[in-house]
């Protein structure tokens, strides 16, 4: 089952790997790549999943190796020696990844406890001959790249970083029979914007630090698959949460949870009019349905919770209040409907009490729309533990 994953994304060009890893040639060509990544549920065999979702061509992996990350940090590029494990798919060191795909690797006898990082390093001989590449950029985890094929190497000195993600979409682990996953499906307030880059402090990593401490929710992983910039309805920043709810929560193994918390930019990227607002406030909410309804088919229990505030914030907070006005209508419709399984408030545990349009100055990072860390454990603590005590069962 799932115990990490990230959306896949078309990288921006400001997102690209630094220079000389993107450019005329071919992209990451020659290059080896390290990536740490935090998973939540550990096990004693993993797989990898490998993206080619967005790539312009094919993507020629040559090899990948796994191993625990020194001192067992995030983002560092120096492993523990004596951990690196090779990595196979269908028996092959590599493979080729066409447009528009993904692949599993094999099956990896390779140990991992819960809350642990674990370092990926990827060599691409080839590298991709095409601009457009799959990453997630809001990794909030640094990466190392370096020319030549250091797979094997026990550090990387010299090695260019950047903090997002590239071509790793997904860790699945082998956990007991009790063991289930919740996912996120989410924007840049889920992904982390305003989050600590290498201390895994988004409201996920802080909601699953939270369930390992209580005995009945110890066995429920967590896989934040939000994107920052995302909405619900049109493609921006990733494709629309409606286009990517199949690839992103139902592709997904072992998902018994789904937790829907997006919205705010598909009302502040609408005209501050009158009709316009209407009109996304009602697409919103038949969405919203769709979700649900796609989601429960497969037996997922779907969990609403309630847009956060961002008066004070530009562009989105228009001089008639339009759009918070929308956004009061959503909340409205989420608490009352009865169409989601069960509510989280995360309005209510943010808003300020003086002026219920803005968030808490505590937990504001300073554009009144995303959340600094004490914001992001203020979320996790607003979810229900008792919502995860039991795999729901299929409707």
């Amino acid at each position: 089952m799932h115990t990490w994953a990230a959306a896949p994304q078309l990288t921006e060009p400001a997102n690209l790997p630094p220079a000389p890893f993107a450019g005329e040639g071919p992209a990451l060509a020659g290059t080896t790549l390290r990536q740490t990544v935090q998973i939540s549920l550990g096990g004693r065999r993993i797989r990898l999943r490998l993206s080619n979702a967005f790539g312009g061509a094919p993507l020629p992996v040559t090899s990948v190796a796994v191993a625990h990350p020194a001192g067992g940090l995030a983002g560092t590029s120096a492993v523990e020696p004596g951990t690196f494990r090779p990595v196979t798919f269908s028996g092959r060191p590599g493979a080729a990844i066409a447009p528009g795909a993904q692949v599993v690797s094999d099956p990896l006898d390779f140990a991992v406890a819960a809350g642990s990082s674990i370092t990926v390093t990827m060599y691409l001989a080839e590298g991709q001959a095409s601009p457009a590449i799959t990453s997630h950029p809001g990794a909030r985890t640094t990466s190392h790249l370096l020319l030549g094929n250091h797979v094997a190497a026990v550090d990387l000195p010299g090695a260019a970083v950047t903090d997002h993600w590239y071509f790793l979409s997904g860790v699945e682990t082998w956990c007991g029979p009790s063991a289930a996953a919740v996912v996120m499906l989410g924007d840049s307030l889920t992904d982390g914007r305003g989050s600590t880059t290498n201390l895994n402090d988004r409201w996920p990593d802080q909601l699953f630090r939270r369930l390992q401490h209580d005995r009945r929710t110890a066995s429920v992983a967590v896989c934040n698959q939000a994107a920052g910039g995302n909405r619900v309805l049109a493609d921006g920043l990733g494709p629309a949460a409606l286009a990517r709810l199949d690839r992103d929560v139902l592709g997904c193994s072992g998902v018994r949870w789904l937790i829907v918390f997006e919205g705010v930019n598909d009302l502040g990227t609408a005209e501050a009019t009158l009709p316009a607002q209407r009109q996304v406030v009602e697409d919103l909410l038949s969405a919203y349905h769709q979700i649900i309804i796609r989601a429960q088919a497969h037996g997922i229990r779907v969990y609403g919770a309630t847009l956060t505030p961002f008066g004070g914030n530009a562009p989105y907070d228009d001089a008639g209040g339009l759009r918070e006005r929308s956004r009061q209508a959503v909340n409205d419709w989420i608490r009352t409907s009865g169409r989601f399984d069960r509510v989280i408030d995360f309005d209510r545990a943010l808003r300020d009490q003086r002026d219920s349009r803005r968030l808490r100055e505590a937990f504001d990072v300073g554009d009144h729309l995303h959340l600094n860390p004490a914001g992001y454990r203020a979320l996790a603590q607003a979810v229900p533990a008792g919502l995860f005590l039991r795999p729901p069962r299929v409707r």
